[in-house]
C-alpha cells in the first residue's frame, strides 16, 4: 500500500532503479493521482507493442526513441514531447541510449502491483 503525503520532495539521484531486463531501466515515483517514471533505454532496448487506460506523456532528455503505432511513426528527439491518449497501442525502440521521462494519469496501477511482464522481456 503506497502511503500519500502532502508536499512531498523527490530527487531521482536517490530513487532506486529498477532493473526490468539488460536493456530498459527506470525509476518511479507514484502520487495520489499519477505516475512519473524516469526511463533509461539502452541503444536497440525495446518495449513491446501494449497500451493502457492511462494517459501517457513522454518527455526526451537524451537520446533518440521510435514510437511505432497502428500504421504511423513517431521519432522523438531531445526536447521533444509526446502524448499518447489512453488505449492506443504502442510500441518503443530506443535508436540511441536514451532518457526518457514518462507521465501518466491515473497512476499506473498495473506497475504498483507489478504487472508489467511485458517490460521485463
Amino acid at each position: 500500500m503506497i502511503q500519500y503525503r502532502p508536499m512531498q520532495l523527490y530527487n531521482w539521484n536517490t530513487i532506486q532503479e529498477e532493473c526490468l531486463n539488460s536493456l530498459l531501466a527506470r525509476k518511479v515515483i507514484h502520487a495520489q493521482n499519477l505516475t512519473i517514471a524516469r526511463l533509461h533505454l539502452q541503444k536497440l532496448a525495446v518495449v513491446p507493442r501494449h497500451d493502457h487506460m492511462n494517459e501517457q506523456i513522454t518527455m526526451l532528455e537524451r537520446g533518440r526513441l521510435r514510437f511505432i503505432f497502428d500504421g504511423e511513426q513517431k521519432i522523438l528527439e531531445v526536447g521533444d514531447i509526446l502524448q499518447i491518449p489512453p488505449h492506443v497501442p504502442h510500441m518503443v525502440e530506443a535508436l540511441e541510449d536514451s532518457v526518457a521521462v514518462d507521465v501518466f494519469s491515473p497512476p499506473r496501477e498495473d506497475w504498483i502491483r507489478g504487472d508489467d511482464s511485458y517490460l521485463r522481456k
